[in-house]
């Protein structure tokens, strides 16, 4: 294969040593599937169909061709709407062959996490206690991307009611990483980056919590953005916790990123937690100069217990923002130590109290414990440990609203932050298995830096920064005040444009082996 150019990427001997000890090769597809349709971008595929070099059911019969064999393997979709999306694509084709274009999703196959309710299909949340739910109404954001064109292609994969950051946890098998099948994509929106970075849909959509879109974003090499608090509808969406639940696109490129967003964005008086924010253009935002953009790297807490190889990576990514950026300097957000992340919990016990009354053992055991605990206090409204966790909430409630209206105040003599998004890199299924289904108490894992960011409900972006000397993938994590998505996106998209992480893609081929995963008795 040829060597690809590196003309844009940083020459210093740091950034050439660490390139050097990767793999040899980047090229944009390591199969031959993706050399044809299903490799698009989101802007490639809209053009094509816009000049009408392709159809909206030529693209969704690639995808869903592919599908058939890799999904047996990675285990990506829990409900593959083939009939559904094929009447989708031949309405969108004539509309298209009568000049009715819808913008730039018109006809692209789209895939949406399996906790984004779909009128008429199931949405399971990977739980058997939602294995026969079919939801009657579109949630907000699958109603508004089906109004864009979008043809909605299945429900992907995804860690049991997403409280988890596996993806191995589900009722319907572990999702596999594709980089390496034996390990973990992360979660919960495991089955979303799956199916972005194999090339099985041209975009997903997912939701993140505590980091569900860009954990997985990082460790399958693509595009997960986690936007604004609220700028995005939640309705209709299975919660996990509400006041930090978010939405976000989940891509190949941070332009098709933005493209999402477009259609995404937009005020839900229904929503309780949507906000109202002027109409923006995220494309257009996103080719705004970073020349003048004064970053800043909060080594503390967020450096601390990097993986070696991951630390390396960061750094290189640091030295190509610096080149791009005005300036570079050592800065510290508000700690989140004070606010009790744990005491929101009660809004993921008030969902499932009836549903855990109902049928407990729907419930996987590692979620059933996780639940156990906070739903005792649910059984006698007039005990004192009740009324103790009414303020608890109460006063964290109170922590999260005064913290989320002064976040911006941090950013005062810079603008935006970059930080690793994982400390370290996949586990094994395995590993994740025995950890999550062992009822002895354990010590929180401290593999990720996301969860802080939904605390602070500001937008944060995942984009490919390198891979470990094994082949495993690494995530730079870029974020900035309230809103500031347009500015986000566009370093970012200058990243990108800089490197060429985001080309390289995994070998995948119909009969690639797949290591068994080993539960425990």
């Amino acid at each position: 294969m040829a060597e690809v150019n590196r003309r844009h990427f940083i020459h210093g001997s740091m950034a050439l040593g660490l390139f050097a000890a990767m793999s040899e090769s980047l090229s944009a597809f390591a199969d031959d599937a993706p050399t044809g349709l299903v490799g698009l971008t989101i802007s490639e595929a809209s053009r094509r169909i816009r000049a009408r070099q392709l159809t909206s059911t030529e693209l969704t019969q690639a995808f869903l061709d592919r599908i058939k064999i890799y999904n047996p393997k990675l285990n990506v979709f829990i409900t593959v709407m083939h009939d559904d999306a094929l009447k989708q694509a031949a309405i969108l084709d004539k509309d298209a062959k009568a000049g009715n274009f819808r913008g730039p999703l018109h006809g692209l196959p789209i895939v949406l996490k399996d906790n984004i309710d779909t009128a008429g299909t199931r949405t399971t949340a990977a739980s058997q206690v939602f294995d026969d739910r079919v939801p009657i109404e579109d949630a907000f954001v699958a109603e508004k991307l089906k109004l864009a064109g979008a043809v909605i292609l299945g429900k992907a994969n995804m860690h049991e009611f997403a409280m988890g950051h596996t993806s191995a946890s589900t009722y319907f098998g572990s999702v596999r990483n594709p980089w390496a099948p034996d390990r973990t994509p992360a979660g919960s929106s495991g089955g979303c980056a799956v199916a972005v970075i194999s090339d099985l849909c041209v975009a997903a959509v997912g939701t993140d919590t505590g980091g569900s879109v860009r954990m997985p974003a990082a460790y399958c090499s693509m595009v997960g953005l986690k936007p604004t608090y609220g700028l995005i509808s939640i309705r209709g969406i299975v919660p996990l916790t509400y006041s930090l639940d978010h939405c976000g696109p989940m891509t190949k490129t941070v332009e098709d990123a933005a493209i999402l967003l477009n259609v995404m964005a937009g005020y839900d008086k229904l929503d309780v937690g949507s906000v109202e924010h002027g109409k923006e253009d995220y494309t257009q935002s996103m080719k705004q100069p970073v020349a003048k953009i004064r970053l800043g790297i909060p080594r503390a807490p967020f450096f601390d217990r990097l993986d070696e190889e991951t630390s390396s990576a960061i750094e290189v990514a640091i030295a190509v923002l610096s080149k791009l950026t005005a300036s570079t300097k050592d800065v510290t957000l508000p700690s989140t130590g004070g606010f009790s992340s744990l005491a929101l919990n009660a809004e993921t016990q008030a969902y499932h109290l009836q549903l855990y009354r109902r049928n407990k053992q729907g419930y996987s055991m590692s979620i059933r414990r996780n639940l156990e605990t906070g739903l005792k206090a649910f059984d006698d409204v007039s005990d004192e440990p009740c009324s103790e966790k009414v303020t608890d909430y109460v006063l964290s409630n109170w922590e999260l609203i005064k913290l989320r209206r002064t976040i911006d105040d941090a950013f005062t003599d810079f603008d935006l932050v970059a930080l690793p998004t994982m400390r370290l890199l996949p586990p094994t299924i395995n590993e994740a298995l025995s950890r999550e289904e062992d009822p002895k108490p354990r010590e929180p894992e401290i593999d990720n830096n996301c969860r802080p960011f939904d605390v602070f409900g500001i937008p944060a972006i995942s984009i490919p920064c390198g891979f470990s000397n094994t082949g495993l993938p690494i995530g730079l994590m870029i974020a900035g005040p309230r809103f500031s998505e347009g500015r986000v996106l566009a370093l970012a998209h200058a990243y990108e444009q800089a490197t060429q992480w985001h080309l390289r893609k995994p070998v995948l081929t119909p009969t690639m082996t797949i290591p068994p995963v080993i539960r425990k008795s």
